[in-house]
C-alpha cells in the first residue's frame, strides 16, 4: 500500500509540475529532473526490471516522464509486489 501511495504521489507531482515536483524529489526523484530513471521508479516498484523500463521509456532517454509512467500503468507494465 505504501509503494501505491508512493507512485500516486510521484505521479501527481510529474502531472503537476515544477512546484509539486520539488516535493516529491527527496523521496522518488532522487536527480529533481522532473522525470523518474529505473533506479528512482524501482523505489516505487521494486520488482520493475531493466526490460520492462525499456519498453516505459517509449522515447528512449533513459528517463521516464508523466506520460510514459501513465501509459505504463494503464498497460499493466508497473505492478507492485503486494
Amino acid at each position: 500500500m505504501k509503494s501505491f501511495a508512493l507512485t500516486t504521489a510521484a505521479i501527481a507531482a510529474l502531472a503537476a509540475g515544477p512546484a509539486l515536483a520539488a516535493g516529491f524529489a527527496a523521496e522518488v526523484d532522487a536527480d529533481g529532473s522532473g522525470t523518474l530513471s529505473l533506479e528512482e521508479l524501482q523505489v516505487a516498484y521494486p520488482a520493475l526490471t531493466a526490460d520492462t523500463f525499456a519498453m516505459i521509456d517509449v522515447n528512449a532517454d533513459g528517463e521516464a516522464d508523466a506520460e510514459e509512467i501513465a501509459a505504463a500503468e494503464d498497460a499493466g507494465l508497473l505492478v507492485t509486489n503486494g
